[in-house]
């Protein structure tokens, strides 16, 4: 796989601007396997070269893995959220009421990457109507409720996937710093919104406290992130796109102990060996909200 890696450019300033490295390589073969593409794995810190753009500051993978290789990744990779599933109904549930309050109507949603649909069964419970998912995993869909299944199309977003003009909103959880193309799902995504509609993105913050502290360990430098954000560049990004950003801010997230272990720079031994043994406890499955370093942006599509 190593020898089918591709050149990147910065999604913002485009392929004339220049990059500085941040981190080298420290990739092996076993870097491209479904397991390793799979929601909410056991980070292990290997990633591709990572640069910075000299001219914006966008972060960004280089080389990377060709879109249709990756593309194979995703759909048949694994998806199982645990017992966090919870903490993340709670946390995308108020940030789809955010949503909400800069439309007219609850009608007509997509979430796209949308795994098992729990998002599609949390905004049909918030009052929502016409809610759709596309997800490339067949084991996520697979997880799906009975009700939500047939709501799901298994893709990667593309033109052409939706009717054009026909959403309010289009929500992005923790999807954008996988894309090898932001710019162009964001010009997809703008396509099928109506006039006025409203997109939701949810990402990593790669200037964030726990970001800058841990550098190169932090879990969010990983294979699967080929796009790294910070506020000023998901507004850069997003107003390049045709939206006018409303908003971004840190939000906190609802995770178990368990899972905040997961996240630790920890030896990945010393995790395999305690994080089942916290799972079992009173202590791991306890719910805390904290603020881990991710970004909600909310944008309108401009006319």
């Amino acid at each position: 796989m190593l020898e089918h890696l591709q050149p990147t450019e910065c999604a913002i300033c485009g392929p004339q601007a220049a990059g500085e490295e941040l981190y080298p390589a420290n990739l092996d073969p076993e870097a491209f396997t479904p397991a390793v593409f799979s929601a909410r794995r056991l980070p292990d810190r290997m990633h591709y070269r990572m640069v910075r753009c000299r001219q914006c500051g966008l972060v960004r993978s280089d080389p990377v893995l060709g879109a249709a290789a990756l593309a194979e990744l995703y759909r048949d990779s694994s998806f199982d959220y645990g017992e966090e599933l919870e903490g993340l109904r709670a946390t995308y549930g108020a940030a789809l009421d955010r949503a909400a309050g800069y439309l007219s109507s609850r009608h007509g949603l997509l979430d796209v990457g949308c795994g098992s649909g729990f998002v599609l069964e949390v905004a049909k419970e918030h009052g929502w109507t016409d809610v759709r998912g596309v997800e490339p995993s067949g084991d996520a869909i697979a997880k799906a409720a009975p009700g939500i299944a047939p709501l799901i199309v298994q893709d990667m977003m593309r033109e052409g996937l939706f009717e054009d003009g026909s959403l309010s909103l289009v929500t992005l959880f923790q999807v954008l710093d996988h894309m090898p193309d932001p710019a162009g799902l964001l010009r997809d995504c703008r396509r099928i919104l109506r006039p006025g509609g409203v997109i939701l993105a949810f990402n990593h913050n790669v200037t964030a406290w726990s970001a800058r502290v841990l550098g190169e360990r932090s879990p969010i430098i990983d294979v699967e992130h080929t796009f790294l954000y910070s506020p000023q560049t998901m507004r850069r990004l997003f107003s390049e796109a045709g939206f006018e950003v409303l908003g971004v801010t840190p939000v906190s997230n609802t995770y178990s102990v368990s899972y905040l272990t997961h996240l630790l720079p920890l030896p990945r031994a010393l995790k395999q060996s305690l994080i089942p043994r916290l799972r079992a406890t009173a202590l791991g499955r306890r719910q805390l909200t904290v603020p881990l370093g991710n970004l909600c942006l909310i944008a309108r599509r401009q006319a």
